[in-house]
């Protein structure tokens, strides 16, 4: 590629949040961009897209109509486009299923031209006036070069393991970003533990509890949470997950945002409503035939090692509110222990030592998402990072009805003005006094 063709920006992942700006750079935009995929095609956590489960966020929350009702790309226009519009009208229900969400977001990357998968980014580099980004191209096995004045890092997250996990037999111990994807394999087993809390454990569980009447597995849910607890989703509850306490949270000293996500701990980390009352209903059912169905649910419990002994493995376990260390045998263990940011191996070595940090694991990030370089007096071109922003933006950081709102600032600033309206002043609760 000429060294002279230099694009507006490039993308590094397309996952919703790069998909979402790339939507909305190509309808209002002239911006040169490009976006890169390692992966061959759009799959929004395909291990996870278990039968009958939601999204835990509004239809509303796609990938564009916050900046843009009036959207080619809006989820109303691909139910209408897919002759889907009366049958969600009769479906009565404000969130989308979520195989529907990636069959809806595959159907936006189907109509642009600037996302390319199957593209591996290997190295960006800062050269003075623009970025260098290296790709490895899968499909032809060999490197490409682009340039661009700004790039976003939307790289997304990783399964956190624990420790012992390395080496073991996918199919016996896994993530649950893994779990249809060895869940025939797990159904033959004899004994299935899940460890972990929040919606995917709750989903996985549930999912599990209505194949054990066909099947003979002990089922087991270990969480080191105080209890099996409801997300808090009452609608004054749901206004922390808005613009305004965005702005609000971002102008915390860095001790305020880490103690603020302590106590929004239940917005963030809870379990749908929904969910929790299908799995008791299941629970309740069991008991009537059974004096006490097989299946063990243990809270105020954490688990941390694993090993492999004798055909099965040994989960070490404490009991934290009563000090108390115990082990426990399971043929199968699914892991719900979540995740934590994917930053790639080139973004340390290239960047580490030139941007600020808040600790030794985050970085400072601008209300508008840049990353702030020690060196930024005069800087014109952008590192933006969609990444690893919970310290930074709040409990919302990785909610997708926000998405939309990261993206509009991110173009404005791109191209110096309003293309998308900032919408402020949306909700009823305010966070500090006012000057009157």
């Amino acid at each position: 590629m000429n060294r002279r063709e230099v694009y507006d920006c490039i993308g590094v992942g397309i996952g919703p949040y790069n998909l979402s700006l790339a939507a909305l750079m190509e309808e209002k935009t002239d911006l040169k961009v490009r976006f890169f995929d390692q992966t061959p095609e759009f799959q929004w956590h395909p291990g996870m897209l278990i039968d009958l489960t939601d999204l835990q966020v509004p239809f509303i929350a796609d990938l564009v109509t916050f900046a843009n009702p009036q959207s080619k790309y809006t989820y109303l226009t691909y139910l209408h486009t897919h002759n889907r519009l009366y049958k969600f009208f009769f479906f009565h229900k404000f969130e989308m299923p979520r195989q529907e969400y990636n069959d809806y977001a595959r159907w936006v990357v189907s109509q642009l031209d600037n996302c390319q998968f199957d593209s591996r980014v290997v190295g960006v580099t800062d050269e003075g006036d623009c970025y260098k980004v290296v790709i490895h191209n899968r499909l032809k096995d060999e490197e490409e070069v682009y340039y661009a004045k700004h790039v976003v890092m939307g790289t997304g997250s990783k399964p956190l393991i624990l420790e012992g996990m390395d080496g073991l037999p996918d199919e016996d111990v896994h993530h649950t970003s893994q779990y249809l994807f060895h869940k025939d394999h797990t159904l033959k087993s004899s004994s299935i533990t899940i460890v972990g809390s929040g919606q995917s454990a709750a989903e996985v569980f549930y999912d599990l509890l209505k194949e054990q009447k066909d099947h003979s597995y002990q089922l087991t849910w270990l969480t080191r949470s105080e209890g099996i607890l409801q997300l808090e989703s009452s609608k004054l509850g749901q206004e922390f997950f808005a613009p305004d306490y965005v702005d609000y949270f971002h102008s915390l000293t860095y001790k305020k945002r880490m103690e603020a996500l302590e106590t929004l701990d239940q917005l963030r980390n809870g379990i749908d409503q929904d969910t929790l009352n299908n799995i008791y209903n299941i629970l309740y059912n069991h008991s009537v035939s059974e004096s006490k169905p097989n299946i063990t649910i243990q809270p105020l419990t954490e688990v941390n090692k694993i090993r492999k002994e004798e055909g099965k493995y040994v989960l070490s376990c404490r009991q934290w509110q009563e000090d108390r260390d115990f082990s426990y045998l399971s043929e199968k263990v699914i892991l719900a222990t979540g995740y934590k940011p994917n930053i790639p191996t080139w973004f340390f070595e290239n960047f580490k030592d030139r941007i600020v940090w808040e600790d030794e694991k985050k970085y400072k990030v601008t209300r508008d998402y840049k990353l702030v370089f020690k060196e930024n007096e005069d800087r014109d071109h952008h590192f933006y990072t969609v990444t690893n922003l919970e310290h930074s933006h709040g409990a919302g950081a990785t909610n997708l009805g926000l998405a939309v709102d990261r993206n509009i600032q991110i173009i404005n600033d791109i191209v110096g003005e309003e293309v998308y309206p900032n919408q402020r002043d949306t909700i009823f609760s305010q966070f500090t006094m006012k000057d009157s």
